[in-house]
């Protein structure tokens, strides 16, 4: 097992991510933040804490999607859904998607389709904290990343946050 990035690192990273966010919007009533359930809402908290200390204090939606019926990976399995919690219209809104880790991009694709559920918005961005950029099997790239990690197919990398774990790290293993 090889660390990727430590608790410290994290930190520093979702501070970078939440200001380049507020970089490239001014207005935010026009945008809304949702986290992909179940392990991007941990990032998609920090990140939503994070703009609003930066927005001064500015009203910004925020939600949490689950695509646990939208994937094309879990048809013989059975599994427990999350609780989708998307309490405005995302209609005409520029929506950023906020997941940990962005792999072969078949979570963002479901994603896109249960996020059109609710809406159309204007455009929709992606910010993960790791981008594993050389297994994709759809077209998908992030517009905010965390760190970029050149791995193979057979390497795992796990993210670990304080909420369920005893500390925040990521790490690359065999296997």
């Amino acid at each position: 097992m090889k660390s990727i990035l430590t608790e410290q690192q994290i930190a520093i990273t979702i501070k970078r991510l939440a200001c380049q966010i507020v970089e490239d919007h001014d207005d935010f009533s026009k945008i809304a933040i949702i986290g992909l359930q179940p392990r991007g809402i941990y990032l998609s908290d920090r990140i939503y804490a994070a703009i609003q200390q930066q927005s001064k204090k500015q009203q910004i939606d925020y939600g949490r999607l689950d695509i646990t019926f939208y994937r094309d990976d879990v048809r013989n399995e059975l599994h427990a859904a999350n609780k989708t919690d998307i309490p405005f219209s995302i209609e005409g809104k520029d929506v950023i998607l906020i997941d940990d880790v962005l792999y072969t991009g078949r979570t963002t694709r479901a994603a896109f389709d249960a996020l059109l559920d609710y809406g159309r918005p204007k455009k929709v961005a992606l910010c993960v904290l790791i981008d594993r950029r050389f297994s994709r099997e759809f077209p998908i790239q992030a517009d905010y990343v965390g760190k970029y990690i050149d791995s193979f197919d057979t390497q795992k990398v796990l993210v670990r946050w304080k909420e369920n774990s005893e500390r925040d790290q990521v790490t690359i293993t065999e296997g």
